[in-house]
């Protein structure tokens, strides 16, 4: 079982606790009614899908039930950190270097 770190609680919980909320640092567009159908299906449907460190959207379902982001290694299911939504994310190279990952 999977340990996630929730940065708001500021502790380790099992990841039963939480529920994945997609890619993260995917931005709503301001008004979607100006935006293309095409647009608007890439918008919710397209996803990037790739081999080694993503960064993702978790909740804190059964804790504090906020939202969070993490960097997960998609191969290993490692999550190498988390971070609220108002910090900058992480360099996912870097992280990836450091991790050996």
């Amino acid at each position: 079982m999977l340990l996630i770190h929730c940065p708001f609680c500021d502790m380790d919980r099992p990841e039963l606790e939480f529920r994945y909320g997609g890619e993260a640092h995917i931005a709503r567009p301001a008004d979607p009614s100006a935006v293309s159908d095409q647009d608007w299906a890439e918008f919710l449907y397209f996803r990037t899908n790739p081999k080694g460190v993503h960064a993702e959207r978790w909740r804190h379902a059964s804790g504090c039930g906020r939202f969070f982001n993490a960097v997960r290694h998609t191969v290993s299911d490692k999550i190498l950190t988390t971070y609220k939504p108002s910090d900058p994310r992480p360099d996912l190279e870097e992280l990836a270097r450091e991790t050996g990952r």
